[in-house]
């Protein structure tokens, strides 16, 4: 088998992206190569082009104007057609019109199509907009022009040559990874692997202390993995365990999908600004309010790194003489970022408290879908709950982690982290517990990156891999076959296919099992879940499912048979296979025809 002389590690981050690598070639004997961060090419300034380790997430489509003036290009784009990077976050500030952001979040909202053109949402009549799909192919494409005018000059040094490892959200739904894969295939890189971020700064922190984690963790340990970055929050469990005389590594739980991180406390920050500004006779119209939004973000950064700073200046630019003349200064303090941030965001609170749904308006303008409760920590006492307790006491406090490791941005204020480590303290201690420990990543911005190559040369046998496994045990819905009744809808039995703990890559064949597929007409197919039933194997049908199996999502489709006549069924047999991406993968395989029908379901999350 050949291998790539560089093993490369991208994280696609909704605030930035960053790209780690290792050169293979480097030997250092027992120990792996050493993981560096590539410094990426981005205009910082019209005409000024500057290598930074952070490509912020962000692209500027810029006028006409703008694009013949020669200002914009890099040496591999002549055109400036898209601005990626520093100055597109920048610019866009100014231009929130032609300013494309989060578009790993648009990636995965699941009531758009991802792949239809409508970003920005604010965009003029001018501007081609972008479909998040081609937003994220868009970033992809620079990180691998920016690796190709460098390091890939060689012969077989192409990125589009090298094994590439590319990270994504633990609660990515199964669409969001399929479009990962085919953002990246679009921008010309086709042997990529899905990694889940929080894994990643585990393996980020493994490489760092490969030499002594077995020291700083034991059996029995259970590390919580706390992810808060630009877009979303994201929470992991790994179990150390004791096998074969060795310490290993179990994944057992990953967190719902959660819309909530670095956006949301901006935009937070920014409402309060604004009402100051208002306070003081200064009213601020939408677009100005998104250009205050873009320039917190920066100010927030600046204070949540400096040790010395007590305020940070925030500019927008004036809109004419109807509702600011000029251009309108004001502050942000450290005093307002840590008020809001720690009792809007991470409040102390309860083991046993739960986020609230707010009542929705039936009319919403269109966006991204927010949880309406920003409070991380009773979302994070909502994770722990549902993976610990008893069921027969009912008992659903907190199954506490013994050690913490935090990742994310949003995370490296110090004052953030101690108050997640505060709150777990107090849940511990209800529980008899000892405090909570924690482990340290020394660069969070990077961390995902580095922990992505890393996992590159653990697949080459040079290092401990986390065992994964599937979170949960996961069925398909079978109708019973019996006289129908007047108003009372068939009875449907639930068919384990899957059960929890199942490692990807695995497969399974129900070949003494026969059921009928209905063709020709539009069908649903139900899948479920369950947490606690480790005794259900595949092909196991729980007929008095209720209460211990959950819905979980319906999938509609028709089966195109065109032999056959619409409502015909067709004997099948059924296959599943648990991808290396996090979906079930499951086949409808008849026995007397070639008709063969696919479904893929993400089996780490909540979404087919």
């Amino acid at each position: 088998m050949n291998r790539s002389p560089y093993v490369i590690g991208i994280d696609l981050g909704t605030t930035n992206c960053v790209l780690a690598y290792v050169d293979t070639r480097e030997d250092e004997g027992s120990s792996p190569a050493p993981i560096q961060v590539l410094d990426i090419p981005q205009l910082v300034a019209p005409g000024e082009v500057g290598k930074k380790a952070l490509l912020p997430s962000f692209i500027y489509l810029p006028t006409d104007a703008e694009k013949e003036n020669g200002q914009l290009q890099l040496p591999w784009d002549p055109f400036g057609e898209r601005v990626v990077g520093t100055y597109a976050q920048t610019r866009g500030a100014e231009v929130p019109g032609r300013l494309v952001a989060s578009a790993k979040s648009w990636l995965c909202h699941q009531r758009i199509d991802r792949t239809a053109a409508l970003l920005p949402l604010d965009a003029p009549p001018d501007v081609a907009k972008l479909s998040p799909i081609v937003a994220s192919a868009t970033l992809l494409r620079h990180l691998k022009a920016a690796w190709n005018q460098g390091i890939g000059k060689g012969a077989g040094e192409r990125m589009e040559e090298q094994d590439v490892y590319l990270t994504i959200p633990a609660s990515f739904d199964a669409v969001a990874r399929e479009l990962t894969v085919q953002a990246a295939r679009s921008a010309g890189l086709d042997n990529i692997v899905l990694l889940e971020e929080p894994q990643a700064a585990f393996y980020a922190w493994l490489h760092a202390h490969r030499d002594d984690w077995k020291e700083l963790i034991a059996p029995g340990d259970m590390v919580l993995v706390c992810d808060v970055g630009g877009g979303t929050t994201d929470f992991s469990l790994i179990r150390v365990v004791s096998r074969d005389n060795e310490l290993g590594l179990d994944r057992v739980a990953v967190g719902d999908h959660i819309l909530l991180g670095g956006d949301n406390m901006d935009l937070a920050l920014a409402h309060v600004l604004s009402e100051e500004l208002k306070a003081r006779g200064t009213k601020l119209d939408r677009l100005q309010m998104l250009t205050l939004w873009h320039n917190v973000r920066l100010a927030k950064e600046r204070l949540l790194a400096s040790q010395d700073l007590n305020e940070a200046p925030v500019v927008i630019p004036g809109r004419g003489s109807g509702i600011v003349g000029g251009t309108v200064r004001t502050a942000l303090t450290l005093k307002q970022v840590e008020a809001l941030l720690l009792d809007g965001f991470f409040p102390v609170c309860g083991s046993m408290e739960r986020p609230q749904e707010a009542a929705r308006i039936g009319l919403q303008e269109f966006g991204l879908p927010y949880v309406s409760d920003t409070g991380i920590t009773r979302h994070l006492a909502k994770f722990l709950g549902t993976q610990g307790g008893s069921q027969e006491t009912g008992d659903a406090r907190p199954r506490g982690p013994s050690v913490i490791l935090f990742n994310g941005g949003v995370l490296k204020g110090r004052i953030l982290q101690k108050r997640i480590v505060e709150t777990l303290d107090l849940w511990l201690d209800e529980a008899g517990s000892p405090p909570v420990r924690e482990l340290l990543n020394a660069d969070l911005d990077t961390a995902v990156a580095r922990g992505a190559a890393y996992y590159g040369l653990v697949l080459r046998g040079e290092g401990i891999k986390i065992r994964g496994g599937i979170p949960r045990s996961h069925y398909i819905g079978i109708e019973k076959v019996g006289p129908a009744i007047p108003g009372i809808p068939p009875s449907i039995k639930a068919l384990c296919l899957v059960p929890k703990g199942m490692e990807e890559g695995s497969s399974i064949s129900l070949p003494d099992m026969t059921f009928g597929l209905v063709v020709g007409q539009p069908v649903e197919f139900r899948f479920m879940a369950a947490n606690n039933r480790p005794d259900d194997a595949p092909g196991h049908l729980v007929e008095d499912w209720e209460g211990t199996i959950e819905p979980i999502s319906t999938v509609e489709a028709t089966i195109e048979a065109p032999e056959l006549r619409p409502g015909a069924v067709v004997p099948v047999q059924l296959q599943a296979e648990v991808t290396e991406i996090g979906t079930l993968a499951l086949s409808l395989v008849s026995a007397e025809s070639d008709l063969r029908f696919e479904l893929q379901f993400n089996v780490r999350g909540d979404g087919a």
